[in-house]
């Protein structure tokens, strides 16, 4: 975890350290944690103190010195404030609202229930702030062959089989970012019919792999094991052109490069959209239940796979035409247009 937790209040380091050695939360989720609490904490320093909330000033406040006293002071109303703030002088949107609300929930439930050094918890009736309902933005079959067919054809590129792998990958498993730089020789299956991944909450999975993908994993396999490490024990799959593990941000660069020499820069896609784009697909072209889409796609609840339930516009169209009504009156209209 790169985020130094001696910038957090002692309080809230034992409530880091609870959530990764007892909880075993992921080091990304709790690294979350970590930037959200100390924006809670310079906001509370701040107003008492009568520090600017915002520019360089604000990012410059000391919590480290925060006191279970004054963390004891924390009202539901400085909670609501807050979040007032964060709205309008941060500009957070639903979702990064959310994601404070939970970080400032736990750490106070963790004072209230665990540590007992609260007699009540200021976070317990605030509100979730609603997010604004959408549907996930995807590539449709034709669109994802597109792609594929630009990294193939990019011959001028040295690193071309491992990013036509990587995005064979994402297109055909649906699997996430953080999973696939993770994955290591060791999690491959020697046969290329499966992987183990490690998911949210360092939850493990299984995921099968077709006939496509082993294809392009056999591909990279090969070129793997004739590529310099910058390691000599180097157990990573997927390398940089540094010999060391595949960055998020160099994944993310490739996707968004190879998206724009496709002609589909501007639709606002990312390499998360591979993965709702994988889901849309199985679903919908694939007819897959919901049920075994949560499994695949690592979802702990059935609610978040149902958004790729969602039906294409073809599929709208077919539905109204089919209304045994769709002809009724036609036959009049097309005769007094005659």
């Amino acid at each position: 975890m790169a985020f130094d937790t001696n910038e957090l209040p002692p309080a809230a380091r034992e409530f880091i350290s609870y959530k990764l050695v007892i909880q075993g939360r992921s080091p990304k989720t709790v690294e979350e944690y970590c930037f959200d609490l100390r924006t809670f904490f310079r906001y509370i320093k701040a107003v008492r103190c009568g520090i600017p909330t915002d520019g360089e000033e604000f990012d410059k406040i000391d919590v480290s010195d925060l006191t279970l006293d004054d963390i004891k002071m924390i009202t539901p109303s400085d909670i609501y404030e807050f979040f007032l703030y964060v709205d309008k002088t941060r500009e957070n949107g639903a979702s990064a609202k959310s994601r404070k609300l939970s970080a400032i929930r736990a750490f106070f439930k963790y004072l209230t229930n665990k540590k007992c050094v609260l007699e009540t918890d200021p976070s317990a009736n605030i509100d979730s702030p609603k997010k604004k309902a959408s549907l996930p933005k995807y590539l449709t079959l034709e669109e994802s062959k597109r792609l594929l067919d630009t990294v193939k054809g990019d011959l001028t590129s040295k690193t071309r089989v491992r990013d036509f792998c990587i995005i064979s990958v994402f297109l055909n498993t649906g699997m996430r970012l953080s999973e696939l730089v993770g994955i290591s020789f060791g999690d491959i299956d020697r046969e290329l019919r499966s992987v183990r991944v490690l998911g949210k909450g360092n939850k493990e999975r299984i995921i099968y792999i077709n006939d496509a993908c082993r294809a392009a994993l056999a591909d990279y396999y090969a070129v793997r094991l004739s590529e310099p490490t910058k390691k000599p024990n180097e157990k990573a799959f997927f390398l940089s052109g540094r010999g060391q593990r595949i960055s998020v941000k160099t994944v993310e660069w490739m996707v968004k490069k190879y998206l724009s020499m496709a002609g589909l820069g501007d639709r606002e896609l990312s390499t998360h959209k591979l993965r709702h784009t994988a889901a849309t697909l199985m679903y919908q072209e694939g007819h897959v239940d919901v049920r075994v889409l949560k499994d695949i796609l690592g979802h702990a609840q059935l609610n978040t796979t149902q958004i790729y339930t969602h039906l294409s516009n073809d599929s709208m169209q077919e539905a109204m035409a089919s209304n045994p009504l769709a002809d009724y009156g036609k036959e009049k209209r097309d005769g007094n247009e005659d």
